[in-house]
């Protein structure tokens, strides 16, 4: 894990990697809970002997937000900066769900930091670029640029 002492030491870093989680193995049971927070119950996610049967993937596949929910949990591998009091959410650019996700799977997320906008002397945006893709697999299932609003402690 990589630690930084605040924003400014951690802006230093734009254009570089932040690193690669572990793997996080995608179960039927995340699928489950997902659609029921999410109120998706399509069938190719929740649905395993329909899936199998009828679906090209021959198993059920985690939804693309699931995959894309992962990111705080994997990002938390990655960094972290002491001096940060809160993050928030601020929003995503070009999210691409690029390939399917079968339940079983092995997902781990690469990151790199894109971009630091300075909002206030505590506040700040950042910009990083995540990568979610597959064990064994070139290609990956899900790139997103994930946008968060840091502030540090005054």
């Amino acid at each position: 894990m990589l630690t930084f002492t605040n924003l400014a030491a951690f802006s230093i870093h734009i254009g570089q990697s932040l690193g690669e989680t572990d793997y996080v193995t995608i179960t039927q049971e995340m699928v489950n809970l997902f659609a029921e927070a999410t109120g998706d119950y399509q069938w190719i996610h929740t649905d395993p002997e329909r899936a199998a049967r009828e679906s090209p993937y021959k198993t059920t596949i985690a939804h693309g937000f699931l995959t894309l929910s992962l990111a705080p949990k994997l990002m938390a591998e990655l960094y972290r900066i002491e001096s940060i009091k809160m993050g928030i959410n601020y929003g995503a650019n070009k999210i691409r769900f690029t390939s399917a996700v079968p339940v079983g799977s092995r997902l781990r997320m690469q990151a790199q930091l894109k971009q630091v906008e300075q909002q206030n002397e505590t506040t700040a945006k950042v910009f990083i670029e995540c990568i979610f893709a597959i064990e064994g697999e070139s290609k990956p299932v899900c790139v997103a640029e994930l946008i968060t609003l840091l502030s540090e402690q005054e």
